[in-house]
């Protein structure tokens, strides 16, 4: 799911990622509507867990984008300030969501309802400190949407050693294309190998590698766009042609998921963010640049907010009319833009501003 400061420049990769926020609420509402929706439609709704692919690869890029150089620079200076942000940015709504979570859970114990096995209090500390999906689970548990984020997590940690290790200015371009379907090959050959028949298989085994993978793939794609910005349209060409051919070939079968969905993704990350500047790009608009803004708050409140909404209002979770899901759905939005507004947000200056006090005490107390 991740969830980085954009570049003002690029507003259509914010865009995208309400987007993608919301497609995973849809694939977590599908059930319930699906007696009332078209097949093929629901068929679009069931696949929505790939839009995490498309998260890890947007955080990996616009990670790149925004802290390589500042890394490369600083070195090791620069990496407590970097994972000081990553914290701000991520851990106060999780938490917050988190205790939520856990009140809701024992209100369900209390009253004798629900599966107490989806909250194991033993998990909870795995939970807050945003393990949990680093393979100390063989099942998702607590905030579900959560996994990701304890992914995305190893990915920060690993990053500045990425940044020392790789500066993929220096790489060629046929090396640079080369690793990413080496990176997208072998998450494939990791999964089929072991019998993964999706990317969604499996999540707490194939989860962490896919994150890797994709993350690793989002900061390659950060570099070719660095290097073919100047002609957006020209290079969309071959983006949009291997989009298409990715695409075409995993709805046929011809390529397994787990290679056609990240190839999809690299290119489809390429082409909106050469356009990412573009008035016209619709992502850029402003109503879904603001469901990307508040997309952090979407994607973690909803999955509770589901199972509050089933419990409170609905009777049968395998045929919810759809103005209920549609009240549902209004309700995650507000539920996003208070979150975002209230919580998200000013936990996150507040915290910035703590981690930035305790690294000028630090200098001072060195030099002293």
């Amino acid at each position: 799911m991740k969830m980085a400061e954009l570049r003002a420049d690029l507003p259509a990769l914010t865009g995208i990622r309400g987007v993608a926020a919301w497609f995973v609420v849809l694939f977590h509402v599908r059930i319930g509507a699906s007696a009332q929706l078209p097949a093929w439609l629901t068929g679009i709704f069931a696949k929505g867990y790939l839009a995490v692919d498309l998260f890890f690869m947007l955080s990996g890029f616009v990670l790149w984008l925004n802290y390589s150089e500042s890394l490369r620079s600083k070195g090791a200076a620069g990496v407590p300030r970097f994972f000081g942000r990553r914290v701000a940015r991520i851990w106060p709504l999780h938490a917050a969501i988190l205790c939520a979570t856990a009140a809701f859970a024992l209100l369900l114990q209390l009253s004798g309802h629900g599966d107490p096995s989806h909250y194991p209090w033993s998990d909870l500390p795995l939970h807050l400190l945003l393990i949990q999906n680093w393979g100390f689970s063989n099942s998702l548990t607590w905030n579900d949407p959560a996994w990701s984020i304890s992914c995305e997590f190893a990915a920060y940690l690993l990053f500045p050693f990425l940044v020392a290790a790789a500066d993929w200015r220096r790489y060629r371009t046929v090396i640079l294309v080369l690793l990413l379907l080496a990176l997208a090959g072998g998450l494939c050959l990791l999964m089929r190998a072991a019998g993964a028949a999706t990317l969604g298989s499996n999540i707490p085994r194939f989860g962490l590698p896919r994150a890797l993978a994709e993350f690793s793939m989002g900061t390659i794609l950060c570099a070719l766009w660095s290097r073919w910005s100047a002609t957006p349209r020209t290079s969309s060409i071959g983006a949009v042609a291997v989009l298409v051919v990715a695409v075409a070939a995993g709805l046929r079968g011809m390529v397994p998921e787990q290679l056609a969905a990240p190839i999809a993704f690299a290119a489809l990350l390429l082409v909106v963010s050469l356009h990412g500047a573009s008035s016209r790009n619709i992502l850029a608009w402003k109503p879904i640049h603001y469901l990307g803004e508040i997309s952090y708050a979407t994607y973690l409140s909803h999955f509770l907010l589901y199972r509050a909404f089933k419990i409170l209002l609905v009777t049968d979770p395998r045929a919810v009319p759809l103005p209920f899901l549609g009240f549902f759905l209004l309700i995650v939005l507000g539920a996003s833009v208070a979150l975002h507004h209230m919580l998200e947000r000013p936990a996150q200056t507040a915290l910035n501003r703590l981690f930035d006090a305790g690294r000028v005490r630090a200098r001072v107390a060195s030099a002293a």
